[in-house]
């Protein structure tokens, strides 16, 4: 048995607005299963290419405007390219943004509904990540989550200390999970930037969810209802979703 972290799920106002977004900052494909929801893919890749990574959008009712604990690092591949882009996404109708980040070499960014996003200075370790270099998760102990994250869906371990722990697939391709140390607040709502979890064979979700609820994940009710993904926490109780069939 296998999971696959297969994507990241926005909650949107407006689904094909934010994803057209996306779509052209990142030159990706769009499609859509049906109403509310957009589907973004790299091109040449077809659901659900292990080797590829995929963002879907959701339009529901008020999606809560909070502290984001999961955003995107957008790669670069020099000085350069790192200021087209940024110009490119606040073309798009991205703004800039202040999280306290003072002066860095990357630049933050909000997209237009509000998330947001970095555009990173060209690094060696995220040359072959593809446009999104990391999926960045804001936690208080990366140890704990990179230990809970790292069996979940069996990753390997590149980086991990009191303030970071940086985790790939173990294939060596598509971007990376990681974890950064914050102080996350209270946690009142549910995060509008979740993962999925693909088990393969899919047929496997139940064994996959009771084995993720042994390593300490909990299930989780955001109103779901009767759908045939399992909705759990993390440790720190971020949400994420495990699939099963349509």
């Amino acid at each position: 048995m296998a999971l696959n972290l297969v994507q990241v799920n926005f909650k949107a106002r407006d689904d094909s607005a934010l994803g057209r977004f996306w779509a052209e900052a990142l030159g990706w494909g769009v499609s859509s299963e049906g109403p509310g929801v957009t589907n973004l893919e790299p091109e040449g890749f077809v659901w659900p290419d292990p080797a590829a990574f995929y963002i879907d959008f959701v339009t529901v009712p008020d999606p809560e405007t909070v502290k984001y604990r999961v955003h995107l690092d957008l790669a670069t591949t020099s000085a350069a390219h790192q200021a087209e882009l940024v110009a490119r996404m606040k073309e798009l109708g991205a703004t800039p943004a202040d999280v306290g980040q003072g002066d860095v070499p990357w630049t933050v960014l909000a997209d237009p509904e509000g998330n947001v996003f970095c555009v990173l200075e060209p690094r060696e370790i995220y040359r072959d990540t593809g446009p999104i270099a990391a999926v960045v998760v804001d936690c208080a102990d990366p140890r704990a989550m990179a230990r809970f994250w790292g069996e979940a869906i069996d990753w390997t371990l590149h980086e991990v200390t009191d303030d970071h722990a940086r985790l790939r697939s173990t294939k060596g391709v598509g971007p990376y999970l990681e974890f950064l140390r914050t102080t996350p607040g209270v946690k009142t709502v549910w995060n509008r930037v979740h993962l999925d979890l693909l088990p393969d064979p899919v047929d496997d979700q139940a064994e996959e969810v009771a084995r993720l609820q042994t390593l300490g994940a909990t299930s989780a009710d955001v109103g779901q209802g009767d759908v045939p993904w399992k909705v759990l926490a993390d440790p720190e109780g971020n949400e994420f979703c495990v699939l099963g069939r349509a």
